[in-house]
């Protein structure tokens, strides 16, 4: 979401970005991380500036390249407060090197329909499900080991894609259908692959056609990695209640979710510390996350630092590492660089 705060693009820019040099390749979402520093209130407008900062490229261990690309979304309200940032890495991938790589991995039976009673289990954790909300959780009351109440999400139906594209936007693809999609196509014909009919179509058609799926080497359409962030944030902000803090959420997309799968979600408390620094004064509770399929296979591991009031002292906001989006910017581009 937001209004794009980017810079108008010079001649000499356009001139240098003409032409997707990504264009033909896979690009599959590796790893996320989000940073919240203030919530967004009735009546704000929300900014965002997108900014590629960095590309790295890697062999594959299945033959060909890779480029890691990650991209920055920086978010600050109407008046330009630092809202949020959220970082993202995507591998892109050669076409033929997907495709082998569906010959080298372990086959998974997507024909057993699930029994009465696994369904059962799965309505149960739903019926279960329970929000802290207004109770408030305090930081001295959680211990080392604490578990979250475990989420479940699934079995993953088409009509589940469908749902979160009407929340989300078609966001890889501009949205868009007849007219609108082919005046997009006229100019990026490689995002409308044809279809078998040679109808062109999105090429995120394979998160709902199992036989576009397929064709790139995936043995089942699956979901967006964006839906499990989701999902842990559920978790995480059930757990922790209105007057907690949901700060970081980190989490590396390691698996396919694939249609039909159910996922678990989870979390557990594996340190708590009271800090002061230049970010401010923070009671911090630090979680370890995952989701995990219903073959025990984690799909999602991640981390989270949620914080939360104490006794005598409601949460501090932490402060934004910039005052500005062009200086967030420029933290996210030295940040990188000095991890590199």
């Amino acid at each position: 979401m937001g209004e794009n705060a980017a810079k108008p693009v010079t001649p000499e820019q356009k001139a240098l970005l003409k032409g997707d040099p990504f264009a033909g390749l896979g690009s599959y979402q590796a790893v996320m991380e989000f940073e919240w520093f203030r919530p967004l209130t009735a009546g704000d407008r929300c900014k965002v500036l997108r900014a590629q900062v960095g590309v790295q490229e890697k062999p594959s261990k299945f033959g060909g390249r890779t480029a890691h690309v990650t991209n920055a979304f920086l978010f600050a309200n109407g008046d330009g407060d630092i809202h949020a940032t959220q970082r993202g890495t995507w591998i892109n991938a050669e076409r033929h090197t997907s495709k082998a790589n569906a010959t080298k991995t372990d086959p998974i039976d997507f024909t057993t329909p699930y029994t009465d009673e696994q369904l059962a289990e799965i309505d149960a954790a739903y019926d279960t499900e329970t929000r802290r909300g207004a109770q408030t959780r305090y930081w001295e009351d959680v211990t080392v080991g604490d578990e979250i109440q475990p989420r479940v999400k699934g079995p993953l139906t088409v009509t589940d894609i469908v749902v979160w594209h009407l929340g989300w936007g078609m966001q890889l693809t501009p949205p868009g259908a007849f007219g609108i999609a082919r005046s997009i196509r006229r100019k990026v014909p490689g995002l409308y692959p044809p279809n078998t009919r040679n109808i062109p179509d999105t090429v995120q058609r394979l998160h709902w056609e199992p036989e576009r799926a397929k064709e790139l080497g995936l043995p089942m359409n699956y979901d967006y990695g964006a839906m499990r962030e989701t999902w842990l944030t559920h978790a995480l902000t059930d757990w922790m209640g209105d007057d907690g803090w949901l700060w970081k959420l980190s989490c590396q997309h390691r698996k396919f979710n694939y249609m039909g799968d159910t996922t678990w979600v989870t979390g557990t408390v594996v340190d708590k510390k009271q800090v002061t620094d230049e970010r401010g004064t923070r009671n911090e509770i630090h979680l370890e996350v995952a989701c995990t399929n219903q073959r025990g296979e984690v799909s999602t591991p991640g981390t989270a630092v949620v914080l939360l009031p104490t006794r005598e002292a409601a949460v501090e906001l932490p402060k934004p590492p910039a005052d500005d989006l062009d200086g967030l910017l420029a933290h996210e581009i030295e940040l990188l660089r000095t991890e590199d």
